[in-house]
C-alpha cells in the first residue's frame, strides 16, 4: 500500500499545509481529499493515542491507501457531505480541516478514466466511477449556449461558443465518445503554440462539469465553517482561480461571494483570522520533483472566537 501511494498522487505542500492545521495530539481532524494518503499519514504522525482523524473521498482506488491505524476512519464520499458525516459519527467540532483540490496524478497517468488528452479512451471524468454523468454525456446532451457557458465559466476560454458550435455541429453526424472524438473537433481552435494549454482548460472545464466541482467546494466550505471549533483552522491548497477565489473570499467574509457583512456597529462579521496575508507557493525544489504542483496556492484561516 505504501509502495502504491507515490504512483497514485504526491502529496503537494506536505510539509507547510499540516503544519498549517496547527495539530494538537488528541485533537480531531479531517483530510476532506484523502487521495493518496499523503498529507493524512503526516497527520496521523503528529497525533497522540486519543487523536482522531477521518479521510473523505468519492473515487473507490483511494480506498487502495487506506491507512491501518485505529485513529483514523475513512469516508467513501464527496466532501460535500461534510455536514452528514459529522453528525453520523457524532462529531460536533473538528480541530482543523485540510482539503487539497488538485486531481490526483493518479487520475491524469489513467487512460481509462478520461482525465487527460495524452491518451485516448471514454471521455469519462468521473471522479465517482458509480456516478451517472460522464464527459461524453455533456458534450452529447448540452445545448449549445450551455456548453458555451460552462467552457467560458470553467476554461475561461475565449472562444467558448466556437468550440460548443462546432461540438454541436459534428455529434449531429455521430456521438462523441472518445478524448480523441473530442479532441479532433477543438484542436482546430487552438493555436499550435498554445494547443497544449487550451485544450487544458478545456478538459478542466468538463471535468468540473461533470463533477460539479464548484457547488460542491461551497457545500464544504459553508460545512467547514460551520463545524470547526474556535481556534480550529481550515487549510486548502487550490489549482486554478475559481476554487481559490471562492476559498479567498469565504476566509474573508464567511461567504463565497466575497460580500463583508457587519453588525450593529459596523465591525466585519467574518468568521475567520487569515493565518497567512500572503499565499504559500511551492519553493523551486517542489516544482522540479513534482510538475503539477506549479499552480498550487496555499491558504490558513482560523475559526475566530464567538462574539458574545
Amino acid at each position: 500500500m505504501k509502495e502504491n501511494e507515490p504512483t497514485y498522487h504526491v502529496p503537494v505542500l506536505l510539509k507547510e499545509s499540516v503544519e498549517g492545521m496547527n495539530i494538537q495530539p488528541n485533537g480531531v481532524y479531517v483530510d476532506v481529499t484523502f487521495g493518496g494518503g499523503g498529507h493524512s499519514r503526516e497527520i496521523l504522525s503528529r497525533l497522540g493515542n486519543e487523536g482522531r482523524l477521518l479521510g473523505f473521498d468519492q473515487d473507490e482506488d483511494a480506498e487502495r491507501n487506506i491507512v491501518d491505524d485505529s485513529r483514523f476512519t475513512f469516508v467513501r464520499s464527496n466532501f460535500r457531505y461534510l455536514r452528514n458525516f459529522l453528525r453520523y459519527y457524532k462529531i460536533a467540532r473538528v480541530d482543523a480541516i485540510l482539503a487539497d483540490l488538485g486531481v490526483s496524478s493518479h487520475h491524469f497517468d489513467d487512460s481509462e478514466r478520461g482525465f487527460s488528452f495524452r491518451f485516448d479512451g471514454a471521455l469519462d471524468m468521473r471522479m465517482n466511477k458509480r456516478a451517472g454523468v460522464t464527459a461524453a454525456d455533456v458534450i452529447n446532451t448540452y445545448d449549445e449556449e450551455r456548453l458555451a457557458n460552462l467552457f467560458y465559466l470553467y476554461g475561461e476560454l475565449k472562444n467558448s461558443r466556437k468550440l460548443a458550435a462546432a461540438l454541436v455541429k459534428a455529434r449531429n453526424g455521430r456521438p462523441l465518445r472518445t478524448i480523441g472524438d473530442f479532441t479532433e473537433v477543438v484542436k482546430p481552435f487552438f493555436a499550435r503554440e498554445r494547443e497544449k494549454k487550451e485544450l487544458a482548460k478545456a478538459f478542466q472545464a468538463l471535468r468540473i462539469e461533470v463533477n460539479q466541482e464548484m457547488e460542491a467546494l461551497k457545500e464544504m466550505l459553508y460545512a467547514a465553517t460551520e463545524a470547526l471549533a474556535p481556534g480550529g483552522r481550515l487549510v486548502v491548497i487550490t489549482y486554478h482561480s475559481l476554487e481559490d477565489r471562492m476559498v479567498k473570499n469565504v476566509m474573508k467574509t464567511g461567504n463565497i461571494e466575497g460580500k463583508a457583512e457587519t453588525d450593529f456597529f459596523g465591525n466585519a462579521r467574518a468568521p475567520f483570522r487569515l493565518i497567512n496575508n500572503k499565499v504559500i507557493v511551492p519553493d523551486k525544489e517542489e516544482v522540479e520533483r513534482n510538475p503539477r504542483s506549479r499552480s498550487a496556492k496555499l491558504r490558513v484561516a482560523e475559526k475566530k472566537e464567538k462574539e458574545a
